[in-house]
């Protein structure tokens, strides 16, 4: 007489497991040979103008970007490495469009490098340097020349209003 075992998985406690308690000796793996596809950082199609800092910012950026790759690849931190590598071509691309525009002395109108004081409808002054897209912080006074404000700005005059937000301001000095 054959005697066959039947086992009931849902009755039986052995077989009651949850899948992560599973061996990982069974389950495959990615080796990690392949490092993580990371999407490029997007390139502006807005023309690539920067002030001398500007300029300057981008070498060290480059500089930065080139060690912290080196260091990476010498670590042996392929995740790292990706990153700065796909950093190094955004950064790379930016050098080779860049535009440099020559300081000006003209304080007679708005231009691009130009350093605009203002003052909000709500008696607020602020005062923005007008640069490059990358050079722009507004928490630090800096402003993308392709910003709403600097587009309302470029080409106005001391005592003209411009759209700022939700209200008007008024330019008060041009330097």
């Amino acid at each position: 007489m054959r005697h066959s075992a039947r086992i009931d998985m849902k009755h039986e406690p052995f077989f009651q497991f949850r899948h992560q308690d599973m061996s990982r000796a069974f389950v495959k793996e990615p080796d990690g040979e392949a490092p993580e596809v990371l999407p490029e950082r997007p390139v502006s199609q807005h023309p690539n103008l920067v002030t001398t800092e500007g300029l300057a910012a981008t070498e060290r950026e480059l500089a930065r970007l080139d060690a912290a790759y080196v260091a990476a690849l010498q670590a042996g931190d392929k995740a790292a490495a990706a990153v700065a590598q796909r950093d190094l071509r955004y950064w790379t691309a930016r050098r080779a469009s860049a535009q440099l525009v020559a300081p000006s002395t003209d304080t007679s109108r708005v231009h691009f490098g130009a350093i605009v004081t203002i003052e909000r409808d709500d008696g607020r002054r602020q005062t923005f340097r007008i640069v490059g897209e990358d050079e722009a912080d507004p928490a630090q006074g800096t402003l993308s020349y392709v910003s709403p404000l600097a587009r309302a700005l470029l080409g106005k005059t001391v005592g003209d209003v411009v759209a700022a937000g939700d209200g008007e301001a008024e330019i008060l000095e041009i330097e």
